[in-house]
């Protein structure tokens, strides 16, 4: 049978719950900043910094009519050409004994991306490695060799390289700061998701309350804890005891 709540009991257990949140508040603050420093530490020792290098080249088709609006159009589609023979096996390969890598040429391809910017004829050559230095050569010489393949096997205007790629001195990945506020985040979620887990199947009955709003029936008696009966009567032997000094 499915169970129905109203809202005064909706709201009981909503009140249940966030005062065992509040109660173990402390312990969710632990987990925050234990996921927070797990997180960095796993980034800065287990992950490996990548740099990223970018050559940029610039696709026409015709010498004389850079201005002219067909030239303009013909270049624009031109750039999906490029960017699929910029990444072909043949480039990738001269690339990689150009500069005497021992490199297959499916793992550079795989650290290669090409980016048109919308409505420009701009090809954006980026490489990614390990160290910054080889993926600022990797940029220039892919962006080199692609422009001769290119203007080689489409008889056209090769694309002209307007700028080369600069030594990285930044990793782009991975990102230390996104990584801790990541870890911090699922910290503090598996801690409440915990404290509350535990709270929802806690079914002991704590008080006089607990039994008329879980069990339906009225409460006839009520026996105190003993630690508070032993408690009141201290306090009782106390009280008595000051009176008896005031009276003397």
């Amino acid at each position: 049978m499915e169970k129905t709540y109203d809202n005064d009991e909706m709201e009981i257990d909503l009140i249940e719950v966030a005062y065992a949140l509040k109660k173990r508040a402390l312990i969710i603050a632990a987990a925050l900043i234990a996921g927070a420093l797990i997180a960095g530490a796993y980034t800065k020792l287990m992950i490996t910094p990548l740099y990223s290098a970018t050559s940029t080249a610039l696709v026409i088709s015709k010498e004389t009519t850079l201005t002219s609006l067909a030239d303009l159009q013909f270049g624009s589609q031109l750039t999906k050409d490029y960017s699929m023979l910029i990444t072909s096996r043949s480039v990738l390969e001269k690339v990689i004994d150009n500069l005497g890598l021992d490199m297959e040429y499916r793992a550079l391809e795989a650290n290669v991306s090409i980016n048109n910017p919308q409505e420009t004829r701009i090809l954006e050559i980026t490489v990614t490695d390990p160290d910054p230095e080889v993926a600022k050569n990797l940029a220039d010489e892919l962006a080199t060799v692609s422009s001769e393949y290119i203007g080689d096997k489409m008889e056209i205007v090769p694309p002209k390289i307007i700028e080369k790629a600069e030594l990285p001195e930044e990793q782009t990945s991975p990102s230390m700061s996104r990584n801790v506020i990541l870890g911090a985040l699922a910290g503090l979620v598996l801690s409440a998701g915990v404290v509350v887990l535990m709270n929802i199947m806690d079914d002991s009955i704590r008080s006089e309350d607990d039994i008329a709003k879980y069990l339906n029936i009225p409460t006839l008696t009520s026996i105190p804890d003993r630690k508070d009966y032993i408690s009141g009567k201290t306090k009782k032997k106390a009280k008595r005891k000051r009176k008896r000094r005031k009276h003397k």
